[in-house]
């Protein structure tokens, strides 16, 4: 009796797997090598790259411009993640227990589909302290303008309240998606039982939520470090540096003082530390573990 040998298809799934792996190495490691190689140079872009060390990294520890950058990030990643997370959640919550509607899921997803440049100018506009719609209304009903960009402790809020808008219909449709997975007999189980909509929430939707859950934040944590288009657009880092995050800090350091090795030497630092965020996010949040069984 002839016993049929198993076939490999390992051979095929690398060919297919090879494209990708080319386009990463091309436009992703190749250029994170190189990125890693400017931070220990003096690079400037007008002379030739010279080794110096660790000089940009400790230069770079020293620098209090640098920690508050990291300080006024973690504000805005506090503030948009906390407000996107509550209100994405509370949104996919009444989808899935009181609509389906597809129209509602793709006007959600409409402020996401704009380009982040058009959202920051069209906010730029109606929030404007002299001409913008929202101060008008405000003058209307006897209230002073509102300095939503030039005041100190009106710029930060708005700038996350902005990117909360535009990504908050998105984060919902994720965890939308998410909850469609949870077993309906759960909920009729619960609801025989008397269990109300708080406690439903609380004791099954939220636990067998955790790894879409998981995800969501961990993107929304890379994210929210990465913001740059909606400061560069609307208060370019003021007032007095109040939304200076990390991002508009490297900005500045590479294409304006053309500091490119330390710039460099800023953003390996913000990927190791984003690497360490993840990786305590995603071990608080037993992400690879489910409670469905």
């Amino acid at each position: 009796m002839s016993s049929t040998k198993p076939r490999d298809d390992r051979r095929a799934a690398w060919l297919f797997l090879l494209p990708v792996l080319v386009g990463f190495a091309v436009f992703y490691g190749y250029p994170a090598a190189r990125g890693v190689w400017y931070s220990v140079t003096d690079y400037n872009m007008l002379n030739t790259a010279t080794y110096v060390g660790a000089e940009n990294y400790t230069k770079l520890l020293q620098d209090d411009q640098f920690w508050n950058a990291m300080l006024v990030t973690a504000w805005y990643v506090v503030l948009n993640i906390g407000s996107q997370t509550l209100l994405a959640l509370g949104i996919a919550t009444l989808m899935h227990r009181l609509t389906r509607s597809v129209v509602l899921r793709a006007t959600l997803l409409l402020p996401w589909l704009v380009p982040n440049v058009t959202i920051g100018l069209l906010w730029m506009w109606l929030l404007d302290t002299n001409l913008g719609f929202v101060n008008q209304l405000l003058h209307t009903v006897g209230l002073g303008p509102v300095g939503f960009f030039t005041d100190e402790t009106w710029a930060m809020p708005t700038v996350a309240g902005i990117n909360t808008w535009a990504y908050t219909g998105y984060t919902a449709l994720l965890l939308y998606a998410g909850m469609l997975q949870i077993p309906q007999y759960l909920y009729e189980g619960a609801s025989i039982d008397g269990a109300g909509e708080w406690r439903m929430f609380r004791r099954i939707t939220l636990p067998l939520l955790r790894p879409v859950l998981a995800l969501v934040l961990v993107v929304s944590l890379i994210g929210s470090f990465q913001i740059f288009d909606t400061i560069a657009v609307t208060t370019k880092g003021g007032p007095v540096s109040a939304t200076q995050v990390i991002y508009y800090f490297i900005y500045l350091q590479a294409f304006k003082y053309f500091h490119m090795g330390y710039a460099a030497a800023a953003a390996v630092f913000l990927a190791l530390i984003l690497g360490v965020l993840t990786a305590i996010q995603m071990r608080l949040l037993r992400a690879s573990r489910s409670d469905l069984a």
